[in-house]
């Protein structure tokens, strides 16, 4: 929601603090860099104090030697200019303005801080991928009408329209920028299954710390691997033709989960089980676990496919 002034209840103003007659000029075109985005320090901290009694600011507390405030930089930049003076961004080198981050209470960086009325409103510290930081400002600004996909939302746009190579290449790029974001390595690896190079996603998988290796998610990217691996080749499934049998419907239903139609697949195991439950050790029902894992358990498929399986069995 809006931040609002509590002396009026009315929203703060999204206007700069000064127009010359060439900004106001140029405003229909949108804000310039240099009334959106600027330097703090000891010279005009208290004015941009003051400043955000009209405009919130995102203060950016940064140092040189800090890499991952080279990564935050440049997406905090690039979403100030999109709310097109919603807010403002102030950065802060706190080695060249020990002080001021001293007062600020900034114990490491990056350290994002939203003032507001003079006073802190909120803060996050590191570098947060892009799809965070618009969640993070979700709660406090509506979004622009027009704001562009973020990259996360673009490489799954691309991978359910087949486009792995745009997909890998975005989450390669966001992998490198957030080493410590395991969940785009993760992804990374589930395009690679898609593209067929199981081995290279089982060794990016392999390469996790345990608790990650061991997680849910990168679980559902090994059981597509397993998937696809062992659900039965053209010719395989050709000499099933015809076959009514528990072998041949849990065979179809197999290559049907490792070609993406989740939905008929699982049909296909939970008919399995309707007909057969004692085939190859339960092995429907098996399946059917191991391909919720590959979902995850909030997939709609999962959740309606897990009260089928639960009715079944009770």
């Amino acid at each position: 929601m809006p931040i609002v002034d509590p002396r009026t209840g009315e929203p703060l103003s999204t206007e700069p603090a000064q127009h010359s007659a060439g900004q106001a000029e140029a405003a229909t075109q949108g804000p310039a860099d240099s009334d959106l985005i600027f330097d703090v320090d000891r010279s005009n901290i208290q004015q941009v104090l003051e400043l955000s009694m009209r405009v919130p600011i995102l203060l950016d507390c940064w140092a040189p030697w800090c890499e991952p405030c080279k990564n935050l930089m440049p997406v905090l930049e690039k979403l100030t200019r999109e709310y097109r003076g919603t807010f403002l961004l102030a950065k802060l080198n706190i080695d060249d303005n020990q002080d001021i981050a001293g007062q600020l209470g900034v114990r490491s960086v990056p350290d994002v801080k939203l003032i507001s009325q003079g006073g802190l409103v909120d803060h996050f510290q590191g570098a947060l991928p892009e799809k965070d930081i618009r969640e993070w400002l979700a709660r406090y600004f509506p979004a622009p009408e027009d704001a562009p996909a973020s990259p996360e939302e673009q490489a799954e746009q691309a991978l359910a329209s087949g486009d792995t190579a745009t997909a890998r290449s975005i989450y390669q790029e966001l992998s490198e920028q957030y080493p410590d974001h395991v969940a785009y390595r993760i992804q990374l690896a589930k395009v690679l299954v898609a593209e067929g190079s199981n081995d290279q996603a089982r060794q990016l998988l392999d390469a996790l710390a345990p608790e990650d290796r061991d997680g849910p998610e990168a679980r559902g990217v090994r059981a597509s691997i397993e998937f696809s691996e062992e659900a039965p080749d053209a010719a395989t499934l050709a000499s099933l033709e015809g076959r009514d049998d528990s072998e041949a419907h849990y065979q179809r239903a197999l290559r049907q989960v490792a070609d993406g139609d989740y939905e008929n697949g699982l049909e296909g195991l939970l008919t399995v089980m309707k007909r057969d439950r004692g085939y190859g050790d339960d092995l429907a029902r098996k399946t059917l676990l191991r391909v919720f894992d590959a979902l995850g358990a909030d997939h709609p498929l999962t959740v309606s496919y897990r009260r089928k399986l639960f009715a079944l069995l009770y």
